[in-house]
């Protein structure tokens, strides 16, 4: 009795998948399965950030403590970058530009999101790979100097002079692809000024630095800034190497979101500022319900392609002889 049992289950399942309703209901719920698999199973990833949990002050926005003994010189006390996010700069601060004209620091705001670094041009290191960052992700951005931001690098050395700012310029524009070069001219200004607007500048921003003596050096942070066409401090990029993509979600925010693509705006709402870190992060929530839209949307269009393509029924039930 079980053998001829099992005899009939096999030919009922047989007989089954043969039937196209039965292709027609079960291959669109495998579909629809393997699609959510498809669109969820990446999220956990997405949040797995490896958040930088060092002591260093001039790598890390987190205020330096001497936990223990750690190596570091005596001259990095009281070294950092502290965040004042939306405080705003001093834009009546007179300075000179790479041509030796006095200029003001509002003359480069009011009309688009500014970069702001505070560098200083005889610096043996440091601040090179500042610039040499800043000027990476130039070259890759979208987003080009002179049409959707500005940028502005100030000396903190009130020794050095517009010649040295001019021929700073020339090499960090030179390093730009050649159809980026005009824009930069344009709108890189490498400025230099006295000990009062330094300070002021440098104060405003939350930058300490100090110089020291054996050394012959300042001893400084590193890390740019994006503020808004209004002057006010948006945000806060620390290390000498800057995503392209956080500069760019940086910028499209500063601007009140008046420059980028609707991807970005999808971007943005995926993903967030985290000024402990000074990096954009996802948020995994935001990415789930994007991806449950995106699935839905597929879904639906699965479904309608699976119906033009399905077979026209055929009644093969017997029809009365009249």
């Amino acid at each position: 009795m079980r053998r001829v049992g099992s005899t009939k289950w096999a030919v009922a399942r047989k007989n089954l998948r043969k039937d196209p309703r039965f292709r027609h209901a079960f291959y669109p719920l495998l579909s629809v399965v393997c699609l959510l698999l498809f669109a969820y199973c990446p999220l956990p990833t997405a949040h797995c950030q490896l958040v930088p949990k060092g002591n260093s002050p001039l790598y890390s926005s987190r205020p330096y403590e001497a936990r223990a003994p750690s190596g570091l010189p005596k001259a990095l006390d009281g070294v950092g970058i502290d965040q004042k996010l939306n405080e705003q700069l001093p834009l009546d601060l007179m300075f000179k530009n790479e041509n030796g004209a006095s200029v003001k620091l509002g003359d480069f705001f009011g009309k688009k999101p500014v970069v702001l670094s505070l560098v200083y041009y005889q610096c043996p290191m440091l601040c090179n790979q500042v610039l040499n960052g800043m000027v990476t992700a130039f070259k890759v951005m979208n987003f080009k100097a002179g049409q959707e931001f500005e940028v502005v690098t100030v000396s903190f050395d009130p020794r050095e002079t517009p010649e040295l700012a001019a021929a700073k310029k020339n090499t960090y524009v030179n390093y730009l692809p050649a159809d980026r070069r005009a824009g930069a001219q344009a709108s890189w200004h490498f400025l230099t000024g006295d000990e009062a607007n330094i300070k002021k500048i440098t104060d405003a921003v939350g930058f300490r630095y100090h110089w020291d003596e054996p050394t012959k050096q300042f001893v400084h942070a590193s890390g740019i800034f994006i503020t808004t066409p209004e002057g006010k401090l948006a945000r806060y990029f620390y290390g000498i190497e800057y995503a392209p993509r956080d500069l760019r979600l940086g910028l499209i925010e500063a601007a009140d979101n008046k420059i980028g693509s609707p991807v970005d705006q999808l971007l943005l709402y995926c993903y967030h500022y985290d000024p402990a870190t000074g990096k954009y992060g996802a948020v995994v929530m935001r990415m789930m319900q994007v991806g449950g839209v995106i699935t839905l949307f597929a879904i639906v269009v699965m479904l309608f392609a699976l119906r033009r393509r399905r077979p026209a029924r055929v009644d093969l039930r017997e029809r009365p002889v009249v």
